[in-house]
């Protein structure tokens, strides 16, 4: 038996003697199905090939897990230390020992969460690695659960990870999509780890919130008003999302990102103005 991992999206599925015939977060239209067609791997060719995890400090207590050469999405999974335990937040696809050992010795796994379906990655292997941890899964996205465990837990709206971390339901991109407020983060001024709930775009003053951002399809204003609603409590001067970050000031850009999403959907739904026909 197998553990397959879709080599386009890196999300593990269940273990079976053949890969599965199409991987269902691929053929969803957020995402994508290469020309080629579907293609499977799984860890044990990864590392025969030469995968490798490296894990790098990004802030006192946060640190990036990254596989090279780049898998799947290729998000950076993040690992947040706390006195109460660590989160694993958006693991990536593959795990070697190599990541088990430094991560051991940064004081271990004690749950793993996502901020939606695409960043599942290797969870349930990680879990398994760490003696079998939470992995916990939201509520409303639990139809896209592709390894079915008994580790997975599932939740609703928001719910503590550890103490001075939690994480809260966002929707979006899917409608379990979220992020975790750490209130201890970037020297007590609170950090977000958001996965691309909402993504750091290159300028690095906005973010960006789509459907699907492979396929160019924005979301609804109801929708970006969830958000709005959803992460208006928090308070926050820092983002990591699955690739990035946005530093000093983070909430105020945020703010001006979201509306102006909404200036431009607005400017969308304006009637077109009558052009007259010229008369001869």
């Amino acid at each position: 038996m197998t553990v397959w991992i879709c080599q386009t999206c890196a999300i593990e599925h269940a273990d079976t003697e053949q890969p599965p015939v199409i991987c269902e977060i691929c053929v969803d239209d957020r995402q994508w199905v290469p020309v080629a067609g579907q293609q499977w791997t799984h860890r044990e060719q990864l590392r025969q090939l030469g995968y490798r995890t490296r894990i790098d400090e990004l802030e006192p207590g946060l640190h990036g897990i990254t596989v090279s050469p780049k898998l799947g999405i290729g998000q950076r999974g993040l690992l947040l230390c706390t006195e109460g335990g660590n989160l694993l937040f958006d693991p990536p696809g593959y795990i070697d020992q190599e990541a088990i050992d430094v991560v051991r010795d940064l004081g271990g796994v004690a749950v793993i969460a996502s901020s939606h379906p695409h960043l599942t990655g290797a969870s349930i292997q990680w879990s398994h690695a760490f003696g079998g941890v939470d992995v916990l899964v939201a509520d409303a996205d639990r139809e896209w659960v592709r390894r079915p465990d008994p580790v997975i837990r599932f939740w609703r709206d928001e719910t503590e990870l550890l103490p001075g971390v939690r994480i809260v339901q966002c929707g979006g991109h899917f409608p379990g999509s979220s992020v975790v407020d750490w209130q201890g983060g970037a020297d007590g001024r609170g950090v977000l780890l958001t996965g691309d709930t909402l993504m750091v775009n290159p300028d690095h003053k906005t973010i960006a919130v789509m459907w699907s951002f492979v396929n160019r399809v924005p979301l609804s204003q109801t929708a970006i008003r969830g958000i709005q609603f959803a992460i208006q409590p928090l308070q926050y001067d820092r983002i990591y999302d699955g690739w990035d970050a946005l530093g000093t000031g983070a909430r105020s850009r945020v703010t001006a990102s979201l509306e102006r999403y909404l200036a431009v959907e607005t400017a969308r739904q304006v009637p077109p103005v009558a052009v007259p026909t010229p008369s001869c």
